[in-house]
């Protein structure tokens, strides 16, 4: 162990200063030739220079564009094979993790730049869960209200690094995100309730409440922010109760709407107040107000420049005037009516069957989804380019929703063929083709495909011929060369199977180490000796064979002898058709040897001696007892006593001697296998070696007190 832990440390050290040279050289063959030179195993060095890595990055957290070209460094380095291809993964996560937020928006920058590479073969496989787990730590130290930028950002990498396949990043079942709930009220604000009531009329910015040309009741501010649960939960619209709320509720706020137009000249003045600053109702930017003050309409690229915009607005009911004069405000609440029409009348694979519209509801929403647009067109800055904007987008997204009702089907780029390879080809063809040959070969598209048959047609096809189909031409063909397969294999040219005396008379098949284990499959397959003679565990397997052969090969000549006495003995029967006599004696023949297999007493005096089960008595049992000792209840386990048996013969009895006696006594009286040949098997199982050869001297003795006694 120490010698490895002072061979890491040797090469660490080496790797480091070579790392330096290099990296200060920008010349990755410098690190290439000491990694060459270096003795030890590759797994070896590639671990001490993934750590030589790791700590000189942590050297560099000050230097942004030294952290860029290290990580640079590092994936030539993959590139050479000199390390694992997640290291420049694992470096941007030690760096992440050890500078602030405004570093890591900076670095994020160059993981952003460098998405081919993560793409790459080699890099993608073994990066990908690596580079998720870095944005998800990212994502779960950002706010998202005060870095959105830098979590969109983030989500755009992903949604860029990742193919359109990978599951993890689709909502496959069309889930809503419920928790995104919108509170509003009045508590705590009866000034704000007197001012919707129709109460005091204050100024707003030192201006008189008079030249608000929208007026805000009570009732509008509630239907408002109530259409946000709505637009939360599309789904509740299709109960009757909900829908008629929404409607009503729609209907109100496009009706104020529809009063209160907006001009370019009030969206910007509007915007351009202390109380109407972004970070407050999302409000138009500083650019707004610059333009609104020559009176002209804003450009592209001021729009552009004027910063960030987020929907993320508040609920305040003092607010609610100066939201709705704002066309930000306007847009984003008109386009979330859009979103929610196209998916009350789209086409979803997993929303319920209940979920469907009458023809009065989808009337009202092609209606409504007109007034939609038109308020929108009406909107500043370019509201009908925003409205086609809009339009375009959603109609992109009914075809990712069909894209998903068809399981998300993996995207391939068409192959486009080669005008050089379409002209070489019309070449070969001899300059002669006409008409439409020349017209495919001049467009560069491959021949079409001819359609395939589906499935279904294939195997009803094949049924009406009676064969079978199986999907490819080859396993087909051989599934079909015999009409019934079960009876093909029980054909005589599927046994492989030698027989019984001519394995065992072979030879060569003996120098086969797994021959004993086939000669016992063969027997217990072909002969009933197997489960007659072969009793005991201790015995010898080629012994046992050899016995087996030369009782075959007697008891054979025995019937033989036995059927040739009987032939010269019986009378013959001249009327009996011989053919018929032949089939008497055939049977005659195998029923009289499966008798005579079958008898025990054709043994030898020396097999009777050696299969016979030796009797045990308790004192021979107390005399093993010490041998096993306390492995008793190991013994106990393997017999097949439970925990609570093995408790009880604790329980009665103090000594481990006379505990593992119980066991043994109760064991031999209890299992009909139980013998002192299948103990010392057992034994021999558990590796309790002593035991084992104290059981074995037992069954010597005993072998020797009965063959006395037979003699």
């Amino acid at each position: 162990m120490s010698s490895n832990s002072s061979n890491f440390l040797v090469l660490l050290k080496t790797f480091t200063e070579s790392l330096e040279r290099a990296f200060a050289a920008n010349d990755i063959e410098v690190l290439k030739a000491d990694y060459d030179a270096a003795r030890a195993s590759d797994n070896d060095k590639k671990t001490a220079l993934h750590q030589a890595f790791r700590d000189m990055l942590l050297t560099k957290t000050e230097d942004i564009p030294a952290i860029e070209r290290f990580i640079s460094f590092a994936v030539n380095s993959c590139r050479k094979d000199m390390t694992v291809a997640t290291m420049p993964v694992v470096l941007l996560g030690d760096i992440f993790d050890a500078v602030t937020l405004d570093r890591a928006e900076q670095i994020f920058t160059y993981v952003e730049n460098n998405v081919a590479i993560w793409k790459e073969e080699c890099f993608f496989t073994a990066c990908k869960h690596n580079l998720l787990r870095m944005c998800n730590d990212l994502l779960r130290r950002l706010s998202r209200s005060q870095n959105t930028v830098f979590c969109g950002r983030i989500l755009l990498f992903l949604a860029k690094f990742f193919p359109f396949s990978e599951r993890s990043g689709l909502n496959i079942i069309s889930e809503f995100n419920l928790e995104n709930i919108t509170e509003y009220g009045m508590d705590g604000n009866e000034m704000a309730v007197d001012q919707l009531s129709g109460g005091a009329d204050p100024e707003v910015d030192g201006e008189p409440a008079e030249e608000n040309k929208l007026k805000i009741d009570y009732n509008l501010y509630c239907k408002f922010w109530a259409l946000q649960d709505f637009f939360r939960n599309p789904n509740q619209c299709y109960n009757k109760v909900q829908w008629k709320t929404f409607e009503t509720h729609a209907k109100s706020v496009l009706s104020a709407f529809s009063s209160f137009k907006l001009e370019e000249h009030r969206a910007s003045s509007t915007s351009s107040g202390p109380a109407t600053k972004p970070s407050d109702i999302g409000g138009s930017a500083t650019a707004a107000a610059a333009a609104a003050a020559n009176n002209c309409p804003m450009e592209e690229d001021q729009i552009r420049e004027s910063g960030h915009f987020f929907a993320k607005f508040l609920t305040n009911p003092k607010l609610l005037s100066l939201q709705l004069s704002d066309s930000n405000f306007r847009r984003s609440v008109l386009v979330q009516f859009l979103i929610l029409f196209q998916y009350l009348n789209s086409t979803v694979k997993f929303k319920a069957e209940t979920h469907v519209l009458t023809q009065a509801q989808s009337d009202w929403l092609k209606e409504t989804e007109t007034q939609v647009y038109q308020l929108i067109e009406e909107s500043p800055p370019n509201g009908k380019k925003f409205a086609n904007t809009a339009r375009h987008m959603l109609l992109r997204e009914e075809l990712w929703n069909s894209w998903k009702n068809e399981g998300c089907k993996e995207f391939k780029r068409p192959e486009a063929a080669l005008e050089d390879t379409s002209s070489s080809t019309a070449a070969v063809a001899g300059g002669a083709a006409a008409g439409g040959a020349a017209t495919s070969a001049g467009t560069g598209r491959p021949p079409a495909k001819r359609p395939r048959k589906p499935l279904g047609d294939l195997i009803r096809d094949a049924t009406k011929q009676g064969k079978f189909y199986m999907g490819n031409s080859e396993i087909t063909r051989l599934w079909n060369l015999c009409p019934d397969n079960l009876q093909a294999c029980k054909g005589t040219d599927r046994n492989f199977l030698p027989s019984l005396e001519t394995y065992l008379e072979n030879p060569k098949e003996k120098q086969d180490p797994s021959f004993e284990w086939r000669a016992l499959r063969l027997l217990a397959r072909q002969s009933p000796h197997f489960f007659t003679l072969f009793n005991s565990p201790s015995y010898k397997v080629a012994d046992y064979l050899e016995s087996v052969r030369k009782k075959i090969q007697k008891d054979k000549l025995d019937i033989k002898l036995e059927h040739a006495i009987q032939e010269e003995t019986a009378p013959t029967n001249a009327e009996q058709p011989e053919a018929e006599g032949e089939g008497l004696v055939g049977e005659e023949e195998h029923e009289q040897m499966d008798t005579e297999l079958l008898k025990t007493e054709q043994l030898t005096p020396e097999d009777k001696n050696t299969h016979k089960t030796l009797a045990v008595t308790k004192a021979q049992l107390s005399e093993l007892a010490p041998s096993i000792g306390r492995d008793w209840k190991k013994l106990a386990t393997k017999l097949g006593y439970s925990a609570d048996e093995i408790q009880y013969f604790e329980s009665e009895h103090a000594t481990v001697a006379d505990q593992c006696c119980h066991l043994l006594t109760l064991w031999f009286d209890d299992d009909m296998d139980a013998s002192l040949d299948n103990l010392a098997y057992i034994l021999e199982g558990l590796d309790m070696i002593p035991a084992a050869d104290a059981v074995k001297q037992m069954i010597a003795l005993l072998s020797d007190k009965v063959e006395e006694v037979s003699e």
